[in-house]
């Protein structure tokens, strides 16, 4: 062999050595077979590749070319598809091919938070529920089978590894549907119910969590509210696996149902500041500041009675934190579910009647989001109140429907107090759109309250069967009664 010839192949193993390997187009966990794609959005369609590689991506008559940056990402923006129920392929060509198949058009949607959203079907199906109550969506399980819903069910330690097979998606039914969220399949079965177009919802909770781990660091790090306080509760922990590989996704908004975990740490107007930032950093994540959040306020439980709490608790621990969710609502294109009625036990942390809390949080969707007019999505809300003598005169906002009680008793837990600053158990009636107050011991209210006890379950409804929001009034040095909140003091 001569010497040259030895050279040539030294010289060429090296350079074999330094080129970039060739590399196979991947594309993320939630792009996948069955899935659903937003309707009337830009929809990008990202992945990785070989550093220079030529991408192709194409759906219907649609056609999208890229190149790979140096490290060899990749994404191209399909334009906005009218809903589809008719399967269609999603075709994703590089050096190699992907065919993603039975890939439908419509809406979706990420729930997330701790073990009451992440509850799954399986669990909804035992649960026990007096005897008057409509029991169907127990049995749920042995009747969906609707090719139109579709679920992902996010797995933290899998989400950010590549998935060659693309399973993705699954039908909303049999073993995938036992191990999903019940509020976000309820939540799903509503939506297709009115609006007849395929629905997708991913599912990523985490039982017992904190709010902080759902947010990235750098929104904690980003903002000077929490510069002079040390952020525990791992932030980042959750985000960075089950959230951030989601984006940028398109999807029409979020559902949370959050709460437990920091409502044991007493917070009230951090619980506030944390969900606001959770909020902006996930609109962020997907370059949309208007992406609805709609979320689930705490049912009634026992948290005075907990043993072993780091802080000390009381009956007022549960209102103030409602108090301090309620005010997130300060922020634009938010809603909140109210679920004082959705109780057996009050002990239970994780009460039953997941299906109404998903149907809650569908119509407010469908108020709000969806412009129909039809739905009613709220319950009697606080809006002023008038001192007439020994009465109190509560107004509430405009209704859809009249104020009932709905077990045709006296109305519960309303309170009023005086100049002493002591409330006391009030009497209360409806007249027209108004609710009458007072109290023999109160001659002269100036405050009052309602629902103010972490075992209320108050029977103040609207006719479309919606629970009145607790609240608390406070009287300014003027004279004016408004509702106060955590976050206003």
């Amino acid at each position: 062999m001569s010497r040259l010839y030895t050279v040539s192949i030294t010289a060429l193993l090296g350079l074999l050595a330094s080129a970039p390997a060739q590399a196979d187009v991947v594309l993320p966990r939630i792009l996948g077979h069955n899935m659903v794609l937003q309707r009337n959005k830009p929809l990008p369609i990202w992945g990785t590749a070989t550093p220079g590689e030529a991408v192709t991506v194409q759906f219907g008559r649609q056609q999208q070319r890229t190149t790979t940056d140096a490290a060899g990402h990749w994404q191209v923006t399909l334009q906005p598809l009218t809903a589809s129920a008719k399967p269609a392929e999603l075709v994703i060509t590089g050096r190699n091919t992907i065919r993603l198949h039975d890939i439908l058009v419509g809406e979706v949607w990420l729930a997330s938070g701790q073990s009451n959203m992440e509850y799954t079907m399986r669990k909804n199906s035992k649960v026990t529920i007096p005897a008057t109550e409509d029991a169907s969506p127990l049995t749920e399980l042995d009747r969906a089978h609707n090719p139109a819903i579709r679920i992902f069910l996010v797995n933290r330690k899998e989400l950010v590894k590549p998935e060659p097979q693309h399973k993705g998606w699954s039908i909303a039914q049999d073993s995938a549907l036992r191990s999903f969220s019940a509020p976000a399949y309820f939540f799903a079965k509503e939506l297709y119910d009115h609006l007849k177009v395929p629905i997708g919802v991913i599912s990523s909770a985490i039982p017992g969590s904190r709010i902080e781990p759902w947010i990235a660091e750098e929104a904690f790090a980003q903002d000077p509210y929490y510069a002079s306080q040390k952020v525990d509760g791992d932030p980042g922990k959750f985000y960075e696996p089950m959230i951030r590989p989601l984006a940028p996704l398109a999807l029409r908004g979020f559902l949370w149902y959050q709460g437990e975990s920091n409502c044991f740490l007493s917070e009230t107007t951090s619980y506030t500041h944390k969900l606001n930032t959770l909020i902006g950093n996930w609109r962020t994540a997907w370059h949309d500041p208007t992406l609805p959040f709609y979320y689930v306020q705490l049912a009634p439980f026992k948290y005075s009675e907990s043993k072993d709490t780091k802080v000390p608790l009381n009956r007022e621990t549960l209102p103030r934190f409602r108090e301090a969710q309620e005010a997130v609502l300060q922020t634009p294109h938010t809603g909140l579910i109210v679920t004082t009625d959705l109780v057996t036990k009050l002990d239970d942390i994780h009460p039953p009647y997941k299906w109404k809390i998903g149907r809650r949080l569908a119509w407010l969707a469908l108020a709000d989001t969806y412009k129909q007019k039809s739905v009613a999505a709220a319950g009697p809300v606080f809006d002023q109140l008038q001192m007439k003598g020994a009465t109190v005169v509560i107004s509430y906002k405009p209704l859809k429907s009249r104020l009932i009680s709905n077990d045709g008793q006296p109305l519960t837990d309303f309170e009023v107090a005086g100049s002493d600053g002591v409330f006391r158990p009030a009497q209360a009636r409806i007249k027209g759109k108004r609710v009458l107050v007072s109290a023999p011991e109160v001659p002269q209210p100036l405050a009052v309250r309602f629902g103010w006890d972490e075992v209320a379950k108050p029977n103040l409804f609207s006719k479309a069967g919606l629970p009145a929001r607790p609240f608390r009034t406070s009287t300014s040095a003027t004279g004016t009664t408004t509702a106060t909140t955590e976050a206003g003091k």
